[in-house]
């Protein structure tokens, strides 16, 4: 099934390594990494929006200026990043298990939940106490602790306050409910199978922009219009 993706809108994108392998064994391979998403994000039309670098996968939020956007990100990202890995490491043959993962989310319903979901898997994973103490996600930029060249911060977040640290205090108290609540299966879910996620006013409002189906059929047999 064709990759689904809608101009304008926030996608969920993950990155797996094949059979699960490490995508990154040092630092040195992160910054190559995010090196390469900032350049081909730039060259792309691709905004990301939140990012984290995890053992043996990527999760990005990002929007793309058209349709086409992404894929083309992600090709020079894997052109880039591949190579260099496979050099430095003496090895040969594909990284990824596959292509990239991706979904489209309803803005106002499900872009906010997924940064914080993003940004709180080091803590899930037992790697750091706090999500802005995890150097490889853009936590730190979005707590007010760093400023990330790769992030472009989107609307819905600016409307959190009107100044930064009121932005940013609203955003630590998402983050510590996402850390509370543990509900990221329907993100990840609908990422892996390539659906879109969000209200159904939004589905059926997004069904004449896409080329293909935003959501699975219904299981069962067909209704009956006897």
């Amino acid at each position: 099934m064709a990759r689904l993706a809608i101009a304008g809108l926030p996608h969920h994108l993950i990155q797996l390594g094949h059979n699960r392998q490490a995508i990154f064994v040092d630092d040195d391979d992160r910054r190559r990494y995010l090196d390469a998403v900032r350049e081909a994000a730039l060259d792309s039309g691709v905004s990301v929006h939140a990012y984290v670098l995890l053992a043996n996968r990527v999760h990005l939020l990002a929007t793309p200026i058209n349709e086409g956007a992404l894929s083309r990100m992600m090709q020079r990202v894997g052109r880039r990043y591949v190579g260099a890995f496979n050099k430095r490491h003496a090895r040969v043959g594909t990284l990824w298990d596959g292509r990239f993962r991706c979904s489209v989310l309803e803005p106002a319903s499900y872009l906010l939940a997924c940064m914080t979901e993003l940004e709180v898997k080091p803590v899930r994973q037992g790697l750091v106490h706090e999500p802005q103490g995890f150097a490889w996600s853009s936590a730190a930029h979005h707590h007010g602790l760093s400023n990330d060249p790769l992030i472009v911060e989107h609307p819905i977040y600016w409307a959190l306050g009107n100044t930064p640290f009121e932005r940013e205090a609203a955003y630590k108290l998402l983050t510590q409910h996402a850390l509370t609540c543990g509900e990221d299966s329907a993100i990840e879910h609908s990422t892996l199978k390539g659906w879109a996620l969000g209200t159904k006013s939004f589905l059926a409002s997004s069904e004449g922009v896409s080329a293909r189906r935003l959501s699975p059929l219904s299981r069962g047999r067909p209704k009956s219009n006897r």
